[in-house]
């Protein structure tokens, strides 16, 4: 019995050369127990595979250079996924180890996580201590040229790769800031992007503060180390937990930083099409900070797993979330290898709060909304008199280098600033009911 319909020109028989292929490389990704007879609806549409069987045969006589099979049904498999959504792609070979080396913690770049906003390419956020912090980028930024390539159409996996390069290379971004008439270009010098994901130290005695970049495969452990650093010396009274501009990162690590600060209930679960694709995390009994007082600062650049971990805490009443509305990415990829050297990132779920709140395109609203800012004091008349303008007045006993160091951070960022002043207010309502 031919497969060919009367009349139909020899393109069929390409059609059935190319079409077989592709639905072998992805039936093993959607095995399912196939039903006894197949609905209408999951028939192939004839006319549609007609159509790109047409298009690829005339691109092969026609196009102005010779264009082999390969690298056409690859284009293919990239725009039929570029076209789902945001995030799902198709991962050619240096693609898919740049993505391993990103969530490993080392890669190389200017260190800028970026995504696509009504069709720009936008910064999502710029990493800790890379180039891209140093040079001033800010989530939000539009990217309008790299180099001297337009981004208007510019795949995410293209834009990452022209981003990427030989350390000590430059690259010229051309931005447009939110609120700014005209764009500007920022030159930015190339480097191995080496990114501790946890970084902690103590803002004001009994009050400690952690931040959280990214999540990686590592950053759970290293939550708990910190931890344990901060409360070596003395009990905590309270905790900022910083996730502002964290892009997320690896699920089951934010799984483990919300774990640390809850003793038990649902973290995060998701729902899919897939039977796979639906889980629930919960935490566990054994809990390294459940009764610190905590504040969770986020902003318009804590994304996905930055957004789960807010939103958990928030849910399970654990802390208070400060700051301004999140970014709002709710939703899962999963990496499935083709072969031993490309992948499909394939969004194949959402997830959800514990009180079942979507985070997708709407994000996590702060309970206390604090904007971006820097603290300015009024000068004074100078007429004011203070104990330390008096001639031979005594010294006192704490480290002022210290001191100064830490009012003029809490001065540069507001947010801490204001996150540090609810802690201590927290403690004194605390005190007072007992």
């Amino acid at each position: 019995m031919s497969l060919r319909p009367a009349g139909q020109s020899p393109v069929w028989h390409r059609l059935i050369t190319i079409w077989l292929p592709v639905c072998l490389l992805l039936a093993p990704l959607t095995t399912v127990a196939a039903p006894e007879a197949q609905p209408e609806d999951d028939d192939l549409p004839v006319a549609e595979i007609q159509a790109f069987a047409e298009v690829f045969e005339r691109i092969k006589r026609a196009y102005v250079e010779d264009v082999d099979d390969a690298t056409l049904l690859r284009n293919a498999m990239r725009g039929m996924l570029s076209e789902l959504d945001p995030h799902s792609t198709y991962l050619d070979n240096e693609a898919y180890d740049n993505l391993r080396e990103s969530t490993q913690g080392e890669f190389g770049g200017v260190g800028i996580e970026v995504g696509k906003r009504d069709g720009q390419l936008t910064v999502i956020t710029p990493i800790d201590d890379t180039p891209a912090s140093a040079a001033g980028l800010q989530a939000q930024d539009s990217i309008l040229r790299i180099d001297d390539t337009p981004t208007e159409g510019l795949s995410l996996q293209d834009a990452v790769e022209l981003m990427r390069g030989e350390p000590g290379t430059q690259i010229r971004l051309t931005i447009l800031r939110t609120g700014e008439d005209a764009p500007r270009n920022i030159t930015l010098e190339r480097e191995i992007i080496r990114t501790q994901s946890v970084k902690h130290d103590i803002l004001s005695p009994g009050y400690g503060y952690l931040r959280i970049s990214q999540f990686q495969t590592r950053t759970g452990d290293q939550v708990l180390n910190a931890l344990n650093e901060l409360t070596d010396e003395q009990p905590l009274q309270g905790l900022v937990l910083d996730l502002r501009n964290n892009p997320g990162g690896v699920l089951q690590a934010a799984v483990d930083v919300a774990d640390a600060f809850l003793e038990s209930g649902r973290i995060v679960y998701t729902e899919g099409r897939l039977p796979d694709s639906e889980l629930s995390f919960s935490a566990g009994s054994e809990t390294a900070a459940p009764d610190v007082p905590l504040v969770i600062l986020i902003n318009g650049g804590s994304a996905s797993a930055a957004e789960i971990v807010a939103g958990a805490l928030q849910d399970q009443r654990r802390g208070v979330v400060m700051g301004t509305q999140s970014f709002g990415k709710g939703s899962v990829q999963q990496i499935m290898p083709l072969g031993d050297s490309e992948a499909l990132k394939l969004t194949t779920a959402r997830y959800f709060t514990p009180n079942g709140r979507s985070i997708q395109a709407q994000g996590i609203e702060p309970d206390v909304r604090v904007v971006r800012g820097r603290l300015e004091v009024a000068q004074d008349n100078g007429l004011q008199v203070r104990e330390a303008d008096l001639e031979g007045h005594l010294t006192g006993n704490g480290d002022d280098d210290d001191a100064s160091q830490l009012n003029a951070r809490l001065r540069d960022d507001y947010q801490l600033g204001e996150a540090l002043n609810l802690l201590k207010a927290l403690n004194v309502l605390e005190k007072r009911k007992r």
